[in-house]
């Protein structure tokens, strides 16, 4: 069974425009389906869809005069004729195609929609001279909304904060909030959330990781020894939410800061991690600023090791903000700190209660930076009125 996710729409109205469309993303957020189901909903008969982790596929554009690869494309009934439409899943696996790709679409009615499991080897693999011929998107492990659509269960989504803070029910909340639970620990990588075992989910993710890790890290990193980046990997686990340092991650392990800026690059290029920028009016303060930390998913962040409920519900709102908003985070000593701030404009404090003097607090930092809006993102219901419940995300 296809379930939705938000994205689609967009990539729906994509099939109709010129430009190339490119779905990229973590392994096992759902690429493969969305292609399919695209490729399903192209009424011509004159479209093919080849997986490029297949040697034979990616025979079919291995030519050196790239004019002949129509006569392979024959094969599977494509012709140059009319438009044709060709849907590659996995084209990391094909470094050439970005060449193939360029020329087939310069000189001919031809649309491709490609998918790829790591934007650090895209961004090299579709070069500038891709610049104008392309449209990216970029999909992410389920929000909650989306995880209630695999559940099948119905809600209202509601688009704005203020529209979420004031319509706010509890017996809606009752009635999701052991979804959201379940959430929180296994996360929203799709075939995780279809799985009924609770033992095969903990299998699932861990199958994940390690087809990120003999992969993704094996064959783009480029190192000679994983082991620090893996050691890396496992010192972030418990720095989830939290400032990172660099010289001390270096010393830790025994590597440069360079070095460890690098890996930190790598892993954020490849949708492992998320690094989100201190809230500042000047650029300059911002690049030089410390980064925030977030995983690509809750129940990898679990799998991987122990956080504290408070880090971990942190994770599953960002989880919910980031495929949407431009997310960034205000701090100025401990006690004058913003969890996030939303599109440059809105204050959000994450909390698993709230209470009013987390308000209060919440609208005196908000106010000293001019941003209009804020609330409070609690776990637990509360009728406040700046309240946001984690169940209407």
């Amino acid at each position: 069974m296809f379930y939705p996710r938000t994205i689609l729409p967009q990539l729906e109205k994509e099939l109709t425009e010129k430009e190339n469309t490119v779905i990229t993303g973590m392994r096992q957020v759902g690429k493969t389906s969305i292609l399919q189901y695209l490729f399903s909903h192209v009424t011509t008969s004159n479209k093919v869809m080849l997986d490029l982790e297949n040697p034979l596929y990616r025979k079919v554009f291995e030519e050196e005069n790239y004019d002949a690869i129509w006569n392979n494309l024959a094969a599977f009934g494509v012709t140059n004729t009319r438009k044709a439409y060709i849907f590659l899943d996995e084209v990391q696996n094909l470094p050439v195609i970005s060449k193939v790709v360029k020329y087939l679409s310069d000189h001919w009615d031809v649309k491709f929609i490609l998918t790829g499991s790591s934007s650090y080897y895209l961004k090299n693999l579709f070069p500038e001279s891709m610049a104008g011929r392309k449209v990216v998107f970029e999909l992410f492990p389920l929000t909650f909304s989306e995880f209630l659509l695999f559940k099948e269960v119905p809600r209202t989504n509601i688009a704005t904060f203020q529209q979420k803070a004031a319509s706010k029910n509890k017996i809606l909340y009752e009635r999701h909030v052991s979804l959201y639970k379940e959430f929180i620990e296994f996360g929203g990588f799709p075939r995780v959330v279809l799985e009924q075992d609770i033992s095969r989910k903990h299998v699932l993710l861990f199958e994940i990781f390690k087809s990120y890790f003999e992969v993704d890290v094996k064959s783009l990193a480029q190192l000679k020894d994983t082991a620090k980046l893996r050691d890396l990997i496992l010192l972030l686990i418990p720095r989830v939410g939290s400032r990172i340092e660099i010289a001390k991650l270096a010393a830790s392990l025994t590597l440069s800061r360079e070095t460890v800026y690098s890996y930190l690059s790598f892993l954020e290029h490849t949708y492992f991690i998320s690094l989100l920028p201190k809230f500042s009016g000047s650029i300059d303060r911002q690049a030089a600023g410390s980064q925030k930390l977030f995983l690509c998913d809750t129940g990898m962040a679990n799998a991987l090791g122990k956080i504290s409920e408070g880090q971990l519900f942190e994770q599953s709102v960002f989880q919910n903000l980031h495929p949407f908003h431009k997310l960034q985070y205000f701090a100025k000593d401990s006690l004058a700190e913003i969890d996030f701030i939303v599109d440059g404009r809105i204050a959000l404090e994450v909390k698993v209660s709230s209470s009013r003097r987390d308000i209060a607090h919440l609208q005196a930092r908000s106010s000293s930076l001019a941003l209009p809006e804020h609330y409070v993102v609690t776990k637990e219901y509360s009728a406040e009125k700046e309240a946001v419940i984690s169940t209407d995300l």
